[in-house]
């Protein structure tokens, strides 16, 4: 119980800003109705609950998993079988991510069902799991990362000159969503599970993060592919709202209720099934049993009200505040608001916490929880800001952001010690969680409803595809900082 009071405390303090915030807005530039503020209120009560609940279930239940397959995988002598279950593995965790569905339903939303949710969830699907497979591999075989990112963003940087502009928006969102509050905690535990048993410690330690990274280029690639295969022509966006509810308080939650538990319940059940397979051939003692399906159950729990809070509290305010703000004279407005929303967003985010854990007892407390969450905020805050800018003026596509972004990212990898590398990459993919894709994204599409050179589907997606770019910049350069500081301390560190 004291570990779950600490769990609350920890995101009470982290979703108050966000709340605040919008508060502040309302009640100054952009007044919003009586009835959304009171759902967006109840919204922030569902979060803070539902994530304490949720990160709590996480330590119980999806990382012991996650841990218990890594380290049965890495005693895989035969590298095929390995990469077999790489591949099952990757599929159904990441068939099992709420994220994934959220974008993939606004996708088909937007392009009126011409790209539909179930061709994004499979091809998305088939994207993470050979990159999962890949990554296992690589982890086994002792590659270096930066050899690995360097080859698939070449790939990605010459499919990207063939890929249309809505589908390089699309492919790059795809991905940031897909390394979610389920997909994170998962795969960081399999790659600390595969790297535990290597006698070099240091290695263990660099070889616990990148997976993550390899894993987010999956979706990239996959649906650049189909782009190209299937010789998409232009497609227009338009964003059909449902506002059956909108001046109702509970009637939004009462509504998503059975829609999101089912979803939850189904994205789970892949995993528990895999985890019962496994206990069959390698026997995990009954206290460790109980001890796990009590976990999924407290993930289950969380996850749902967590999505509630989201999509019934959220995502309409993201809407009306992004439409508001771009009905103001001061355009320069969107972009500091669009700031400081990306600064505090990140820190509701519920990979950010497990990453962010994982980051410091990995390093046995060498690298810090709160400098890699200010790097985190600082580098989302920039992203939400550019992508403003970019809605605001026609003239800015994203490869124009991204393509430098990546290069100056690759780059980096060269003077950044391995260690920072892997949680650099591993943490572009992380920023962009369910807080990201529902309430960010859909203040982004707000805005580019109502700017008249904009287009929904061009600018409104896109935005997740720069959150996902600049941590990889922001925490390489704290990197490089350790880097400098070990130096004059007289410890020179490769890890």
């Amino acid at each position: 119980m004291a570990v779950l009071v600490e769990k609350f405390k920890e995101v009470l303090f982290a979703v108050l800003p966000i709340t605040v915030i919008v508060l502040i807005l309302n009640y100054s530039i952009i007044p919003i109705e009586t009835s959304l503020i009171f759902r967006f209120i109840i919204g922030a009560l569902l979060i803070i609950l539902g994530l304490s609940i949720f990160l709590f279930g996480v330590d119980l239940g999806i990382a012991p998993i996650g841990h218990l397959m890594g380290t049965a995988l890495s005693k895989t002598k035969n590298i095929w079988i390995l990469a077999l279950l790489g591949l099952i593995l990757g599929f159904f965790i990441s068939i099992a991510e709420p994220d994934l569905h959220i974008i993939a339903g606004q996708i088909e939303l937007v392009t009126s069902g011409l790209v539909s949710k179930l061709s994004i969830i499979i091809i998305v699907s088939l994207g993470i799991a050979i990159m999962l497979a890949l990554g296992l591999i690589r982890i086994i075989k002792d590659i270096p990362l930066y050899k690995i990112l360097i080859i698939l963003y070449t790939v990605i940087f010459i499919l990207a000159l063939f890929t249309s502009p809505e589908f390089l928006a699309i492919s790059f969102d795809a991905s940031g969503a897909t390394t979610g509050a389920l997909t994170v905690p998962f795969i960081l535990a399999l790659a600390i599970g595969v790297s535990s048993l290597k006698k070099d410690s240091q290695a263990s330690e660099k070889d616990s993060f990148g997976l993550v990274a390899l894993v987010s280029t999956g979706p990239i690639i996959s649906v650049m592919i189909m782009s190209i295969l299937f010789k998409t022509d232009k497609i227009s966006g338009v964003i059909e709202y449902n506002n059956d509810y909108s001046t109702s308080i509970i009637g939004p939650f009462i509504h998503k209720l059975p829609t999101i538990a089912m979803e939850v319940f189904f994205a789970l059940l892949p995993l528990l099934v895999i985890f019962l397979l496994f206990n069959i051939f390698c026997k995990v003692d009954k206290k460790s049993l109980r001890k796990i399906l009590k976990g999924l159950f407290y993930t289950f729990m969380g996850l749902v009200l967590f999505l509630i809070g989201v999509n019934a509290g959220f995502m309409d305010l993201g809407r009306i505040i992004g439409n508001n703000v771009a009905s103001l004279d001061n355009k320069s407005l969107i972009i500091i608001i669009g700031f400081v929303l990306g600064l505090v967003t990140i820190l509701a985010e519920p990979a950010v916490h497990v990453l962010t854990h994982q980051i410091e007892d990995i390093t046995s407390g060498y690298v810090k929880r709160p400098i890699v969450i200010s790097a985190l905020s600082i580098g989302v805050g920039f992203a939400i800001a550019l992508s403003m800018l970019r809605i605001i003026i026609p003239e800015i596509q994203l490869w124009h952001f991204l393509l430098p972004g990546y290069i100056i990212a690759i780059c980096m990898t060269f003077f950044v010690p391995p260690l920072f590398v892997g949680i650099a990459f591993d943490s572009g993919g992380v920023a962009s969680g369910p807080m990201t894709v529902t309430f960010i994204l859909t203040f982004a599409q707000g805005v580019a409803e109502s700017i008249k050179a904009a287009d929904v589907l061009i600018d409104g997606f896109g935005m997740i595809a720069l959150v996902a770019l600049t941590p990889l910049i922001t925490l390489q350069i704290v990197g490089y900082i350790f880097k400098i500081k070990s130096v004059k301390g007289g410890i020179e560190s490769d890890g």
